[in-house]
Parts: C-alpha cells; sequence; structure tokens
C-alpha cells in the first residue's frame, strides 16, 4: 500500500467525504468505523471507482485502549500510514448537569482522548521519516462555550488547542498538523447529538464541501481550517470583542431546540 490514508468515522459524512478526496488523488486507505456493512460498501465503491487497495477495520474507538488496539492491527498489517484523519467524533445535546455522565465519559474518550492516543502512536514513525501529514476534525464550537453542548464544545477547544501545539513541535520535522474547524455541517451529527430543530442546523453545509476545504489546507500545512467563511469572520472579528455573557447567551439560544 502507498500514500496510505487512516480515516476514523469513516462511514458517513466527513469521513466518508475525505476518504472518496484521498481515494481519487489514487492514494490508499485505511477505513475505521463502528459499522462495517457501511465500511465494506465504501471499500468496494472507491476499489471500483479509484483502482486502489482498501482495508477496513471495524472498531469503537469509545472503549478504552481502542486506539493502542487499532495501532497494533496496522503494525501486524505491515501498513505504513502516510496521512492520519482523527474524525470520529461525538456530540449530545443538554444541560450538563442533567445528562448521562457515561456518555459525556464516551464523548471524551471518542473526540478527545483517542484523537490524542491515535496522534501519540502515529506520530513518532512520521518524525522518523521526515513526512507525514495529520488533520484533526475540531468544530468553531473549538473557540467559544457552548451552553447545551458544553463538554462537546470544550472537547473541541482542546482539538483545537492540542493540534496547534503540536504542529509547532514538529515544525522542523517534515510533518504537518491541521485542524479542520467546521461549523454546521449537514451530517448524521444533528440526529445522533439529539439536536432535530435546532436553528444551529438551519444552514449547514455540506459534508462534501468542508472535506474539501480541511483536505486542501492539510495539504498546504495550514494550522486551521475555518471552512464557514461567515463564521470566519464572526469568530476573528466580532465574538472576541463581544461582551461574553452575550456570547453566551446568543449560543444558547441557537441551540436551543424549539
Amino acid at each position: 500500500m502507498k500514500n496510505v490514508g487512516l480515516i476514523t468515522g469513516a462511514s458517513s459524512g466527513i469521513g466518508m467525504e475525505l476518504a472518496k478526496i484521498h481515494a481519487s488523488k489514487g492514494r490508499d486507505l485505511i477505513l475505521v468505523a463502528r459499522r462495517v456493512d457501511e465500511l465494506m460498501k465504501l471499500k468496494i465503491e472507491l476499489e471500483a471507482s479509484f483502482k486502489i487497495h482498501v482495508e477496513v477495520i471495524p472498531m469503537d474507538l469509545m472503549k478504552e485502549n481502542a486506539a493502542d488496539s487499532l495501532f497494533q492491527l496496522v503494525k501486524e498489517k505491515n501498513i505504513q500510514v502516510d496521512y492520519l484523519f482523527n474524525n470520529a467524533g461525538l456530540g449530545g445535546y443538554g444541560k450538563f448537569h442533567e445528562r448521562d455522565l457515561k456518555k459525556e465519559r464516551e464523548m471524551i474518550q471518542l473526540n478527545v482522548i483517542a484523537l490524542t492516543e491515535l496522534t501519540h502512536l502515529f506520530l513518532p514513525e512520521m518524525i522518523q521519516r521526515k513526512s507525514g501529514k495529520i488533520l484533526n476534525t475540531a468544530s468553531t464550537a473549538g473557540f467559544m462555550p457552548g451552553p447545551m453542548q458544553t463538554v462537546y464544545f470544550a472537547t473541541k477547544a482542546f482539538v483545537v488547542s492540542f493540534t496547534q501545539g503540536v504542529a509547532q513541535e514538529v515544525c522542523n520535522d517534515g510533518v504537518t498538523l491541521t485542524a479542520l474547524c467546521p461549523g454546521p455541517v449537514q451530517t448524521e451529527f444533528e440526529k445522533a447529538a439529539g439536536m432535530e430543530g435546532s436553528g444551529l442546523f438551519k444552514s449547514a453545509v455540506s459534508a462534501e464541501s468542508t472535506a474539501l476545504k480541511g483536505y486542501n489546507a492539510m495539504e498546504k500545512g495550514k494550522l486551521i481550517a475555518i471552512s464557514d467563511s461567515t463564521l470566519k469572520f464572526a469568530l476573528n472579528w466580532i465574538l472576541p470583542f463581544a461582551p461574553r455573557k452575550m456570547v453566551l447567551k446568543m449560543v444558547q439560544n441557537l441551540q436551543t431546540i424549539k
């Protein structure tokens, strides 16, 4: 296998679109997600369309030590990962004190711990080769607190900060890290997070366009890729100067299900 991209959360949404983009460039893939049927459909489609090789690894990264198990499987298959796409993520709606703590732990495990562990496992080999690219799917949520999705917003803030910190540490090692920070996207996230009816997703953009902006930014070695130009302007020029309590109320109202 050559120019291998490992994509977590590859069975739908941004992850699936990243896989299609990577495959279209003649690059091989390792697809990781829980839903093996969806992964196999995607494997068949991509191999037929682009004459590449696709490995499928069904795995639930919400489980403890899953990242290490995934890494060991890749090593057993003797595959070199050149591109790491930490895309798997989970949200959840509701007031923090009313939500199931188990679900919050699972969110942190997937959004933060698995991403951190996979980066830690695959990065040293990239540094040794002086070649490699990592794209972490964060969110514009990572730039502000998010009442009604408090833990989700906090996990994405971690991803934004973590990506930039590690990127600076390895900037002379031939490896780049990029944080993809989309706004609302047309994926399964809205339903999975229990947010049908929220005004947040009325202006959602396609997963395809979001993935393409993230992939292109990764190719160029950019630190941050905010895929929505309107949100980018607001994050850079409006929210930093607005009263904090006003921002919090605005975000809460935007996410409230009516």
